[in-house]
């Protein structure tokens, strides 16, 4: 009671203390009273290392640290329409983004009637494994299609959305699927953890040189990886036939994250056939969440929903 407690009270801050809009320019819906969370993993017994010392901290923006509870926070729509998205802040794998990214995109998402999963994960400076995010990226998607059935999800139209090192995560976790990140722990691993579409928003993507300078990068691979090590962590590098339909945005004078993130994993993606939307905004530089009425970037939600339903993701 007192983790669903600290859960609705972090989404009434996030929806109406910081006054969040949705792409419309509407006040986005403080949570329902039945809000839920997932534990990830049995028990909280996430596999290697011994986490963090201390109570998770949550800073006054909404940005997560000392994550020693990897979980699924559950945005339920009024009417839900069986698509379901799990949600990823970015953060440079050093904090969460839940303020600025993940939690106002899932009351967007759930606005629309999609069923938000929002991702809480591990971070490797917290004592985990440089692994650990991307375990705990891999369990949750097999986590939700075990939880369809009490969720009314159509287990054909689970996605994903990732911000920033947060667009890492997602795209590690629709890349390559079929890796075994840690021994099964129960028959929710013996699901798909392949989403069926994905969101890479801003994302960091390569972390090969000359666009090797990201916290992301650093906290994955260490200060001076091999060539090997950085290949092996970079999604443009691992993208194959089989990934799923991807939509990319992000802005030309990204500072954080260079645009070739997106342009290189646009054509790593056309050369194996995998149907992909870019857009490529002019400004907006990094960070924007769900973009502040009056930029450019603001226009990448419509554009992301409008590219879902074409594409029969989800229906509005």
């Amino acid at each position: 009671m007192v983790n669903k407690r600290r859960e609705l009270l972090f989404a009434a801050m996030s929806g109406a203390a910081l006054g969040w809009v949705n792409p419309a320019g509407a006040a986005l819906a403080a949570q329902p009273a039945d809000q839920e969370t997932l534990e990830l993993w049995p028990g909280n017994r996430a596999p290697q290392g011994k986490g963090p010392e201390g109570p998770e901290k949550v800073s006054a923006k909404g940005s997560v640290t000392q994550v020693s509870r990897p979980r699924l926070v559950v945005y339920r729509p009024a009417q839900p329409n069986g698509s379901a998205v799990l949600v990823i802040a970015g953060g440079g794998y050093a904090h969460i983004e839940r303020g600025t990214e993940s939690t106002p995109a899932c009351l967007w998402l759930q606005a629309q009637g999609v069923t938000a999963f929002e991702l809480v994960y591990r971070l490797p400076g917290e004592h985990w494994p440089p692994e650990a995010p991307l375990q705990d990226g891999q369990r949750a998607m097999r986590v939700i299609r075990a939880a369809a059935g009490k969720f009314g999800l159509d287990t054909g139209r689970i996605g994903i959305i990732g911000f920033s090192a947060g667009g890492h995560l997602a795209g590690m976790t629709a890349a390559t699927p079929t890796v075994s990140r840690y021994p099964a722990v129960d028959a929710a691993d013996s699901l798909s953890s392949r989403p069926d579409f994905a969101g890479l928003i801003y994302p960091v993507l390569t972390f090969m040189p000359p666009f090797d300078h990201t916290h992301a990068r650093r906290e994955i691979v260490g200060e001076h990886p091999s060539a090997e090590q950085s290949a092996a962590y970079s999604v443009d590098h691992l993208v194959t036939a089989q990934m799923p339909p991807v939509f990319l945005a992000q802005a030309q004078d990204d500072p954080i994250s260079p645009v070739d993130n997106s342009t290189l994993m646009f054509s790593a993606l056309r050369k194996v056939g995998v149907p992909t939307e870019m857009h490529i905004f002019p400004e907006g530089k990094h960070g924007w969440g769900l973009g502040q009425p009056g930029t450019r970037v603001h226009a990448w939600p419509g554009l992301f929903s409008d590219w879902a339903v074409f594409n029969r993701f989800y229906s509005m």
